[in-house]
């Protein structure tokens, strides 16, 4: 993830200077620097620098798997607080200054376009073989390590009865009161929702039927008193009860939750997204990087990370290591697995650029 999602920062703040970037040749113009020093793990001579996005999400990351690994390795983990759109800079300089960065696989999608990712050479990971990783975690430029999702959260004592879908979400009269959904100043616009809302059936959501989904957003569009632009929003509105149900990403409802708010959230249709790993074009620690994305893998490691951090693991043995009580947290728990989609990061890379045009058209009009 470009910033974290769980009570963090806003999102894709550098998307637009990547899509300046993916009009023009290799890793294009993008210039930028600066860092924000993150925290050391380990005493070994051999030093690994790590870009993520920081706060919880970091300390999490150092809890579960860099001071571990520094402690079995005796490689040091150094984490810095770089953006996507700095480190292509930096490889377009031919001087990356990170050995891996942790980011989604859509910014990963936009940086393998711009060809400022090394290729990932799969053979090279002993915890990939045999461990029924999904095929789209396992991309030829990056590899998946955990899962967030967006998904419906809702108030249970304004609602006489639980909303089960988006189309409930979308049906105002049986289930009244004022909603909020994501603007495309957050993220990419939640049009597979307003697909699922009219009909469309998981699997057939890509590509994207632009027209039927601004046609669904159109008729909720009076009942939406806010599309939310950052990720703390929505918790606000929902706590606030300025809202009875809203789009929000995975783990802000159980926040909401443990401050003994009546709040429910439902896993139907839930719209996964991942975050992982990425080698910067250039970089000179390969073998550090490779041994750190490995160790991430084991089932145990990624068991560790989300007991305290609420993302799925992709390595299906992790969820056998998990509570009951966790796994109903978790976007790839075996049951929660069934009833969401994984989000086609190809598609919004090759269209997202047009869908906020279109976005902002509609939202004017």
């Amino acid at each position: 993830m470009e910033d974290n999602r769980i009570g963090r920062r806003t999102v894709l703040r550098t998307a637009g200077a990547l899509a300046a970037a993916s009009a023009l040749t290799g890793c294009g113009t993008l210039m930028g620097s600066g860092e924000s020093r993150g925290s050391s793990s380990g005493g070994g001579k051999k030093r690994l620098v790590v870009s993520n996005s920081g706060g919880a999400y970091n300390d999490a990351l150092t809890k579960a798997i860099y001071e571990p690994f520094a402690k079995e390795t005796g490689i040091t983990v150094t984490t810095v607080n770089y953006q996507s759109a700095q480190v292509i800079a930096q490889v377009k300089q031919g001087r990356p200054q990170v050995d891996l960065m942790d980011n989604t696989l859509l910014i990963f999608q936009k940086m393998a376009r711009l060809d400022c990712l090394e290729p990932v050479d799969h053979d090279r990971l002993k915890n990939v073989k045999g461990a029924g990783i999904a095929e789209n975690q396992l991309p030829e430029h990056a590899v998946g390590k955990n899962v967030w999702a967006s998904l419906m959260a809702y108030r249970t004592d304004s609602l006489k009865r639980a909303p089960k879908s988006w189309a409930d979400f979308w049906n105002t009269h049986s289930f009244a009161g004022p909603r909020s959904l994501q603007s495309a100043d957050a993220d990419y616009p939640e049009l597979e929702f307003a697909l699922l809302a009219d009909g469309v059936p998981l699997d057939k959501l890509y590509p994207l039927d632009l027209d039927r989904a601004f046609a669904s957003m159109s008729r909720i569009r009076g009942d939406v008193k806010k599309f939310w632009n950052t990720g703390a929003l929505p918790a606000v509105l929902l706590g606030r009860k300025e809202v009875v149900a809203t789009s929000l990403w995975s783990g802000r409802a159980d926040e909401l939750i443990k401050q003994g708010m009546p709040v429910a959230y439902q896993w139907n249709g839930a719209r996964r997204l991942s975050n992982g790993w990425g080698i910067p074009k250039g970089a000179d620690n390969t073998d550090a990087a490779y041994k750190l994305i490995d160790f991430s893998l084991r089932p145990e490691v990624q068991a560790a990370f989300a007991k305290i951090y609420p993302q799925g693991p992709v390595v299906p043995a992790a969820t056998k290591l998990l509570s009951d009580d966790v796994l109903a947290t978790l976007p790839t728990s075996p049951q929660n697995l069934k009833t969401g989609f994984d989000t086609d990061v190809a598609w919004w890379d090759k269209n997202l650029e047009a869908v906020t045009k279109r976005w902002q058209e509609w939202a004017d009009a």
